[in-house]
């Protein structure tokens, strides 16, 4: 094999395709990943999931000082916000993670080729003039964010996720376009910080594709910190000046035209996936009405030796669904078997409390006519959440009505996203909820919650 030739070529070096390049290389593959940002890890690890965590966890420590350690004894005094320092961290921890890629792409021996890609023929990738040969191609170009007709995103007054995560200053106000993941979590450092924020929804609820009761408590939650929501409003425009943004809406249903005014406008109303100069109409890649590209369960594309993984790719839009694809993928190269079950990929709202999810919504059971059992137990009744005093939130487990297995798990609380794991692991095995039920649980833990809703599916809970 050549300097020039690879058993695998990624595009893309985001949670899905550094993975799926490590795993390849595990696999005794030579393997080469494309990247044209100037450090590896995607908009995952540069200005999205870890970014946003960092100034999510900085944040919650303001506030927590500010208003509730005094609760606990712990008198602080004056307490300030240094922003630079808060945004020094967030940095570091974005570095830190970012040179680990690159470590782990010495490790293994993985070849980084800098630029953009564009696939020039059958088993051939361009990148800066240069060509590249590999038996297999995978696109693993992640996805990028969409503005609303008449809303030009600078990423000054107008800003999108990755604005959000840079201001330099703390506005006096902020609004925020959409009710989803990434609106809630940046809608909720702000606030923290001292900006009046509103989200302002097209439809009748926040966090759709969520169950509606934890949508609804969500937004209860929110409100009580500070959040004001105006819902089922469509969006007609945006014209920034020197005083800020003016945000023209009106009623989903029709009605007079209203308008805000706030420091910041976010815009996060979804993000679409990236398939841009890669050269897909030139070798016959067939993309779907969305813009995502066509991949069998194999993901491979309709061109042989072309696979897509990821955002681009039908299917929720987050990393470790993507780092899934990318392991079973490099699998499948190897001649192994590899799979995906896209019913088990958990979904968590990074927010204070946290949401999070696995599986089916009570709306979904309904929907398909499925006979099934709710399992609730809510946090103020777990003595580990008193003792933290964290007692928002609930735990709620479905289960099917004749057979028990779980179909389905939603949590609102502290460690949500921690939690949602043991479910999901117990769906995998295709577990009762008498199965969590008699599982024995350490005390005093927050898992303890996760047992008594499980117990509650029979109508059996202890502890209320």
């Amino acid at each position: 094999m050549s300097e020039d030739s690879y058993d695998v070529i990624v595009i893309g070096a985001g949670p899905g395709g550094y993975v799926c390049a490590v795993r390849c290389a595990q696999l005794g593959m030579k393997v080469a990943c494309v990247e044209k940002r100037g450090t590896l890890g995607g908009t995952c690890l540069n200005v999205g999931c870890i970014p946003s965590k960092a100034l999510l966890h900085a944040s919650e420590k303001y506030e927590e000082a500010r208003k509730h350690l005094a609760g606990f004894g712990v008198r602080t005094g004056d307490v300030s916000l240094d922003l630079d320092t808060m945004m020094g961290h967030k940095d570091k921890v974005v570095e830190a993670n970012t040179k680990g890629i690159e470590f782990l792409f010495r490790k293994n021996r993985i070849d980084w080729i800098r630029g953009a890609a564009k696939i020039v023929g059958s088993g051939r990738v361009e990148v800066e003039g240069k060509q590249f040969d590999a038996k297999s191609i995978v696109i693993a170009t992640g996805s990028d964010v969409i503005s609303l007709p008449g809303i030009a995103i600078d990423e000054e007054r107008i800003v999108s996720s990755t604005g959000a995560l840079a201001l330099e200053t703390v506005p006096e106000s902020m609004v925020v376009i959409g009710g989803g993941y990434i609106g809630l979590e940046m809608a909720s450092v702000w606030s923290r910080l001292g900006a009046k924020v509103q989200v302002v929804e097209y439809l009748d609820r926040i966090l759709l594709g969520m169950d509606c009761e934890i949508s609804s408590e969500m937004q209860k939650i929110m409100k009580k910190q500070g959040l004001e929501f105006i819902l089922e409003r469509k969006v007609t425009g945006a014209r920034t000046s020197k005083r800020g943004v003016e945000l023209t809406m009106e009623p989903v249903g029709g009605g007079e035209v209203e308008s805000v005014r706030a420091d910041i406008l976010l815009v996060a109303v979804g993000r679409k996936p990236f398939t841009e100069g890669l050269g897909l109409d030139t070798v016959g890649v067939e993309l779907d009405e969305r813009g995502r590209i066509k991949t069998d369960a194999r993901f491979q594309t309709n061109v042989a030796g072309i696979y897509a993984i990821g955002d681009v790719i039908a299917g929720p839009m987050l990393a470790h669904k993507a780092e899934d694809e990318g392991i079973a993928l490099a699998e499948l190269l190897d001649g192994q078997a590899g799979h995906v079950d896209y019913n088990l990929i958990p979904g968590v709202v990074y927010t204070w409390p946290e949401a999070a999810q696995v599986g089916k919504t009570e709306e979904q059971l309904k929907e398909q006519g499925v006979d099934y059992k709710v399992g609730k137990f809510p946090f103020m009744a777990n003595g580990r959440a008193r003792a933290m005093g964290a007692t928002d939130g609930f735990v709620k487990i479905l289960a099917d009505a004749r057979t028990d297995r779980v179909l389905g798990a939603h949590i609102i609380g502290p460690e949500a996203g921690t939690l949602i794991a043991e479910v999901a692991i117990a769906m995998e095995f295709g577990a009762s909820s008498e199965d969590i039920a008699r599982t024995c649980h350490a005390h005093p833990t927050l898992e303890e919650v996760v047992k008594e809703a499980a117990l509650a599916v029979h109508g059996r809970p202890i502890h209320i």
